[in-house]
């Protein structure tokens, strides 16, 4: 039974989502809404039965004390609203959790049966994939959705993916059979530093969601996380001869395939991006939390904490020489001599590869042009932004993977 007593009347609700697994590489995406969350001072007002969806031998409880009281963190997925001031004032939704194990439809269902009563206007949900993407150069992130008319309105690719699936997707096409308005916006994480997190990719997340519903985004330290997090990649690469000559040649193929695309449309949305951000205003600007006051939102009854502790689970698994592979993240990242592991799935619509996205490599067998892998260090990025609206390279941007 959905409760709501107590949520306040939105003004232009836009439901934001991420789940954790299959479709967040680095933890990009979950991070995202995360940061949301935090900067915004969200408060919780629902969950969903954690009995219901998941399995708890593939996504275990965690304990923890609490002023030296013993307590339990079940796998959910929880929901809270922020309340966004400024001359445009608009509220957010924001749904965090992990990748469902079961009833994938009832899960969709339910989440939907929230946005109505709220009166959400578009949900967007985030995701991460696996790429053949340097670490060097702004994150590619594509924007898709089942509604051809959104994809022309939008500037947003219509997905044509065919294939297996995973929430992502699942959830886009609930929304779509019931006439809400959904998109996915898709970060490349570079495969070969696929160890979360990933800053740099989190921060493009956001700058496309900025765009997307136009809305400034406070971005608190991301930008120095993100340059930090390339300078570490950088010396890391500069330490392996064979990693740099890898990184050079994803250099090259990039800069080739988008030289075509380095137009003024591009030019033109990173020049409205920093004109948004230095507007002058004597109030706060729009996406300045308001202050003071008592939260009339309800938390979790069932945890009574707002944030609870993260359970630990391994990160996407990296699979060097792939197209674009969000790896589970129940799966422990490979070192380079381990070979491949199972090829994840990207953004709804498209795969970078062209090819199958989900077909698994062989234990031990490394996938053809495989490159070394390395954990990933802290780094600095001398850009902190990706220009939003880039896509990844070639192919299809697939909607995610089977769950975690």
């Amino acid at each position: 039974m959905i409760e709501l007593e107590g949520v306040p009347e939105l003004i232009d609700p836009v439901m934001v989502a991420a789940f954790e697994g299959w479709n967040d590489a680095g933890d990009a995406a979950s991070t995202a809404v995360d940061h949301l969350d935090r900067e915004w001072k969200g408060e919780v007002f629902a969950a969903l039965d954690a009995e219901d969806y998941y399995d708890f031998q593939v996504n275990r409880p965690t304990v923890f004390l609490d002023n030296g009281v013993r307590k339990i963190t079940w796998p959910t997925t929880r929901l809270s609203v922020v309340r966004v001031g400024g001359d445009k004032p608009r509220d957010l939704v924001l749904v965090r959790g992990i990748e469902p194990s079961m009833r994938w439809r009832s899960f969709c269902n339910e989440l939907l049966a929230f946005a109505h009563e709220l009166g959400v206007e578009m949900v967007v949900i985030l995701g991460a994939l696996l790429g053949d993407t340097p670490h060097t150069r702004p994150v590619p992130v594509s924007g898709v959705t089942s509604d051809p008319d959104l994809a022309r309105t939008m500037d947003l690719e219509e997905t044509r993916y065919e294939g297996p699936t995973g929430i992502v997707g699942i959830l886009q096409e609930a929304c779509t059979h019931a006439g809400v308005p959904a998109v996915s916006l898709w970060a490349a994480v570079p495969h070969y530093v696929s160890q979360p997190p990933n800053p740099k990719a989190t921060l493009a997340l956001l700058n496309r969601l900025e765009d997307l519903i136009g809305l400034r985004i406070p971005l608190g330290e991301l930008p120095e996380d993100a340059r930090a997090w390339q300078l570490g990649v950088d010396q890391l690469a500069a330490e392996d001869s064979e990693v740099a000559e890898y990184v050079q040649t994803l250099e090259e193929a990039r800069d080739t395939a988008e030289l075509p695309e380095a137009s003024g449309e591009a030019i033109a949305r990173e020049f409205e991006r920093y004109l948004r951000r230095r507007e002058p205003g004597t109030g706060p600007g729009p996406g300045v939390a308001t202050e003071g006051g008592d939260s009339p939102f309800l938390r979790d009854p069932g945890s009574g904490r707002t944030r609870p502790p993260k359970p630990e689970q391994p990160g996407p698994e990296s699979v060097p020489g792939a197209e674009a592979v969000p790896g589970p993240e129940t799966e422990a990242v490979p070192e380079a001599e381990d070979g491949g592991g199972p090829s994840g799935e990207g953004p709804s619509g498209e795969s970078p590869s062209g090819e199958d996205p989900e077909r698994e490599n062989p234990p031990g067998e490394r996938p053809s042009g495989e490159k070394p892998t390395r954990e990933n260090p802290t780094g600095e990025d001398p850009t902190g932004e990706s220009p939003s609206g880039e896509t990844p390279e070639r192919g299809e941007d697939p909607d995610g993977g089977s769950g975690a």
